[in-house]
């Protein structure tokens, strides 16, 4: 902070700005926007990944594998997300701090639960009561990114399922023809062309999930939409410099960051495509094709 802010009553109104938007809540806004963006960046790769163990389960032959990747897409795409954003880390949190008291504490001779309340040892407490406030916004950042993964994981092994059912099958059987085995013919056959048809649905499911980040405030998460509504209001938790109502260029200020970022996204997208689309037997592709002849 300036070192002009010791009495920012008596500032010109640039130099009462300048004291503002340095203050300890206003830091913690902006620290909150690296948040939503670790939370994306690592998010979608998670999510990603599950969804294509999630299509991969659901086209096995295998008789447990086939139904647990169906009841998996299934349960979380009939579910509302609010509900799993809720139970995930809940379930999570009870289950580590059970697994815990098990082991650190085996001379317990009290029930975990009692009533409605849940009770471990002091020991088994995931984070402990004497640990930092990072290791705590940690643990819920994690207990978040698991939600987060799991929900839009259903999502994404359906967009790829279907992905990969759009596929030629004709395009398999030759290379089949060819001698080439199952798993040869999805590394280079099916795994290299299923991801033209997969880019449109993926690229909704980003945006969803962009537009799904505000539920971190849920989780106990402090949000860039929490920091709009606290510092932007008149009286809150985090008053410390007199003003009047603002939320509004706050809570405008968090409209122009989501919109810069799902702008930027579908720029990127919008080439992913293009280069994915390029030798495909698809109407990009073709089009590709007869822009370059």
């Amino acid at each position: 902070m300036f070192s002009f802010c010791a009495d920012p009553s008596v500032l010109p109104d640039w130099q009462w700005m300048a004291c503002y938007l340095t203050t300890g809540s206003h830091m913690a806004l902006y620290r909150s926007v690296l948040v939503v963006l670790l939370l994306l960046a690592l998010a979608a790769p998670l999510a990603l990944g599950m969804g294509f163990l999630g299509a991969l389960a659901m086209r096995s032959r295998n008789l447990i594998l086939k139904p647990l990747g169906t009841i998996y897409v299934s349960m979380v795409r009939g579910v509302p997300d609010i509900i799993f954003f809720l139970f995930v880390p809940f379930a999570i949190d009870q289950g580590v701090e059970y697994a815990r008291h098990r082991i650190l504490c085996p001379d317990w001779d009290q029930p975990v639960r009692q009533g409605n309340d849940f009770i471990v040892c002091a020991a088994a407490k995931m984070p402990l009561a004497t640990d930092p406030a990072w290791v705590h916004n940690l643990w819920g950042f994690l207990l978040a990114l698991a939600a987060f993964a799991l929900v839009f994981g259903a999502f994404a092994a359906n967009t790829l399922n279907g992905a990969m059912n759009a596929v030629p099958r004709g395009q398999l059987e030759t290379a089949e023809a060819y001698g080439m085995t199952p798993g040869q013919s999805f590394r280079r056959i099916l795994l290299p062309q299923m991801w033209v048809y997969a880019l449109p649905g993926l690229s909704n499911l980003w945006m969803i999930l962009t537009k799904a980040t505000p539920l971190l405030f849920l989780l106990g998460i402090q949000d860039v939409v929490f920091w709009a509504r606290e510092l932007g209001g008149q009286k809150t938790g985090h008053y410390e410099y007199p003003h009047p109502d603002w939320r509004v260029w706050y809570f405008l200020g968090v409209l122009a960051f989501y919109l810069t970022l799902t702008w930027t996204s579908q720029k990127v997208f919008d080439r992913l495509m293009v280069r994915m689309s390029r030798g495909q037997a698809t109407s990009g592709g073709e089009a590709l094709r007869r822009a370059g002849a």
